[in-house]
């Protein structure tokens, strides 16, 4: 009798631990408010894609395997370069209070900038929460971060100018000067040295990173928008959006090879190029051409022979997933994201995200 009684207990108790709901908790933004559709405060599992929207200030959260939204968190104003820690804890998201203004715009005739807003919103990646601001100069766009975590690398739009920043402290330890409206910053795969794209100057200038001063200035074009190294550190392709065209620099003597014309049918009269990602084994080069809508995909064993896809509206940002055969586009205008399979060429879905989606990057935890 006393061994059927303990069992009807047991089983009593487990009923009500089944019954149990799990608690949920919603992380707060960077103003410390609760935020709705925010991702659960727990370690996220899987693949994760990120997608800044530079118009509702605020960061996409994408589950790869299910290729849904799982979540969403408030940044600030304007973030649009975003790269992750190399230790996958943080993503780094380049805000700025500079108002928007396309090419040829009279910047006298925008609005005044709010210098506040500027900054790198450091993401705790588990908790979707901005952990903090790090001051890293005026109106950043773009940044990389060194292999070991130690320095950040900024490009500062208005101020013509590249910061490096102390991830620790979150200081500046040294500006450097360089040409008009730098955009794209990429660090060589060996990290001795930095190349920043100047728009204004049609430049690429590569810095060293032991002592921040200039290498070189490269002459490579008309709007020189992104960078991306081969594996071996042997070449950078950067992406030329007012000539169509994509630069060809060798990496280690810092001067211009070629430039390779895409050529295709799209949405625009040419390919306007802009961002850029580089296979892991450095077989194939993925670009993304603004106002021509394609997706195109360039063999760096050939540097020809180019083919292109029809993503959707402005392709900007892009990425590669770890699987090796898919790959995200942000579409500024339609404010969505297209997921395409590189082996089949073909778009396979589109997630709608926040507005004008600016850039994307993926965490495999």
């Amino acid at each position: 009798m006393k061994r059927i009684t303990t069992l009807c207990a047991l089983v009593v108790l487990l009923s009500a631990a089944c019954r149990r709901e799990p608690s949920e908790s919603k992380p707060t933004g960077a103003a410390g408010s609760a935020a709705a559709d925010v991702a659960p405060a727990t370690k996220p599992a899987g693949v994760r894609v990120y997608v800044t929207n530079e118009t509702s200030g605020d960061l996409t959260i994408i589950d790869a395997a299910s290729q849904t939204v799982v979540g969403s968190a408030p940044l600030g104003k304007r973030p649009r370069g975003i790269k992750v820690s190399p230790d996958r804890k943080s993503l780094y998201v380049a805000l700025s209070g500079s108002p928007m203004g396309g090419p040829g715009v009279d910047r006298n005739s925008l609005p005044a900038a709010d210098r506040r807003a500027d900054g790198i919103g450091e993401v705790d990646v588990a908790t979707g929460r901005v952990r903090r601001i790090i001051h890293a100069g005026v109106d950043p766009e773009q940044l990389d971060v060194s292999a070991d975590g130690s320095r950040m690398y900024v490009a500062n739009e208005d101020a013509a100018q590249m910061s490096v920043v102390d991830v620790s402290s979150g200081a500046i330890v040294a500006a450097v000067k360089i040409g008009e409206e730098p955009e794209g910053v990429s660090l060589r795969p060996d990290g001795k040295v930095v190349y920043v794209t100047c728009e204004g100057d049609g430049a690429v200038f590569a810095i060293d990173t032991g002592t921040n001063r200039i290498l070189r200035r490269v002459e490579v074009g008309r709007r020189p928008r992104a960078i991306g190294f081969l594996p071996d550190g042997s070449r950078a392709y950067v992406t030329l959006e007012n000539d169509g065209t994509v630069a060809v620099v060798d990496a280690q003597a810092h001067k211009l090879l070629q430039s390779i014309t895409l050529e295709g049918t799209g949405q625009g009269p040419k390919p306007r190029p802009m961002g850029i990602a580089v296979r892991p084994d450095g077989s194939m080069i993925y670009l993304t051409t603004g106002s021509f809508g394609s997706l195109f995909f360039l063999d760096p064993s050939k540097n020809a022979g180019t083919q292109s896809l029809a993503v959707g509206q402005r392709p900007w940002g892009v990425a590669l997933l770890p699987d090796g055969r898919t790959v995200y586009t942000a579409n500024g205008p339609s404010n969505d994201v297209s997921v395409v399979d590189v082996e089949t060429r073909q778009v396979t879905k589109k997630i709608k995200v926040g507005e004008r989606p600016w850039g994307i990057a993926v965490v495999d935890r």
